[in-house]
């Protein structure tokens, strides 16, 4: 360390400029070597001498007029060969769009912390080496998808900074800043499980279903599930009851991660019970695949209904403050019990909202009130997925989920409780 402390600051910069322009000069020939391109503009050395000519003349004139000057002189080498290229009908501007992008390797490095320097780097190597990749998911992703992803910045990057961050009203002990973040969050894990399903298991099996339409919701895989196993005999019981377990697994998994990002103190205290849960339920899955049967291997090819439309963001802050509102009223008239007994009332609806408004709102209660609620909301879900399991299903294949979730409610109601009295 004391060594590294030793080196001149621009030795190290000049040094990192060199390397990297070499290495991606390797990469950029071989990529015109496999693509069998004729006409390209240098090669490894080129880009080399390019990186050294931008680090040079950002070094030399602290104005970097001379950089700017060198600037203007490549761009207008780069514009005679494209007019070569073009002559040749020829109308890709990569390479000169590259070429632009190793001379300001020198600046990037003087600048710019070590860290941005290799991610700089690493994008430029991917671009050329990943180009099969790229042309794949170009042409698998729906136009849709590009305006969906455009909004869901909108809504992240623009509305959310500009919303207050002030309560709404006394009965509304919550900001429209948080609210809108309650949405965002919740929205973008529901985005991430729909990408997945709908581009890497359009076809795939239940266990795979649960996994994932539990990261998007529980409730919704639990239905899903549950029609797939209608008319399934009870020996499809074991693939059948593994989803099911493996939806409720994701759920507490996704309500950590979501906590965590709200409150960390009460993330930390949920940390014990939820990975109980999630442990024992692994166990019971591994149990069920571990035994041999001859039942053939279930697939779901249902689609998932997209998480980022409007309606269901809207839809998700009315219930926001709706259930901010419930729980400014009964923890004013009724305290922390009556605030228990609304969780398991709430746990056979949406939970997110309801437990992002505990996080969320400034309400007069202790951490461990709001840990035992946040157990009583997701254990009462457990019982509403098992009535949802058994009614759709109609048959013996979800019996040892369904029992499985009713346990679930059953220690949740026994530890929340428990560790209050």
């Amino acid at each position: 360390m004391e060594f590294y402390r030793g080196i001149p600051p621009l030795l190290v910069q000049f040094v990192m400029t060199v390397a990297f322009s070499f290495v991606v000069g390797l990469e950029f020939r071989s990529y015109h070597h496999a693509n069998d391109y004729k006409l390209h503009f240098g090669s490894t050395r080129t880009f080399v001498l390019i990186g050294v000519l931008g680090f040079i003349l950002y070094t030399l004139d602290a104005s970097r007029l001379l950089f700017a000057v060198g600037l203007f002189l490549l761009g207008g080498l780069l514009l005679v060969f494209y007019w070569r290229l073009s002559a040749e009908r020829l109308f890709s501007l990569f390479s000169t769009i590259f070429a632009l992008l190793i001379y300001l390797i020198g600046p990037i490095a003087s600048l710019f912390p070590s860290w941005f320097l290799v991610l700089f780097i690493v994008v430029l190597i991917m671009v050329l080496g990943e180009k099969t990749l790229i042309h794949h998911i170009s042409d698998q992703l729906a136009n849709e998808e590009i305006v969906t992803l455009a909004k869901f910045l909108i809504i992240s990057g623009v509305i959310l900074p500009l919303l207050p961050d002030q309560p709404i009203a006394p009965m509304l002990p919550v900001t429209y800043y948080r609210i809108w973040l309650a949405v965002i969050i919740v929205s973008g894990f529901s985005y991430l499980s729909y990408l997945v399903n709908s581009y890497f298991f359009k076809s795939r099996s239940l266990l795979i279903t649960g996994l994932l339409g539990g990261l998007y919701s529980s409730t919704a895989a639990t239905v899903v599930i549950g029609r797939r196993a209608y008319g399934l005999d009870g020996l499809s019981g074991r693939n059948v009851s593994s989803a099911l377990i493996m939806a409720t697994i994701m759920m507490y998994i996704r309500l950590l991660a979501i906590i965590f990002v709200f409150d960390r103190s009460v993330a930390l205290q949920l940390l014990a019970p939820f990975s109980a849960i999630i442990f024992i339920s692994l166990l019971a899955i591994i149990g069920l695949l571990a035994v041999r049967n001859h039942t053939f291997e279930l697939h779901d090819v249902s689609d998932i209904k997209h998480p980022l439309e409007l309606s269901t963001a809207i839809l998700f802050a009315l219930l926001f403050m709706l259930f901010t509102f419930l729980t400014q009223y009964v923890n004013s008239n009724y305290g922390s019990y009556g605030l228990k007994f609304l969780a398991i009332i709430v746990g056979f609806t949406d939970i997110d909202p309801f437990i992002l408004s505990l996080l969320s709102g400034k309400f007069t209660v202790s951490d461990s009130v709001i840990v035992s609620a946040v157990i009583l909301a997701s254990g009462s879900n457990n019982l509403l997925k098992a009535a949802y399991a058994i009614a759709l299903a109609r048959n013996r294949s979800v019996l040892f989920a369904a029992l499985w979730l009713i346990f679930l409610f059953v220690i949740s109601i026994l530890y929340a409780f428990k560790k209050v009295w």
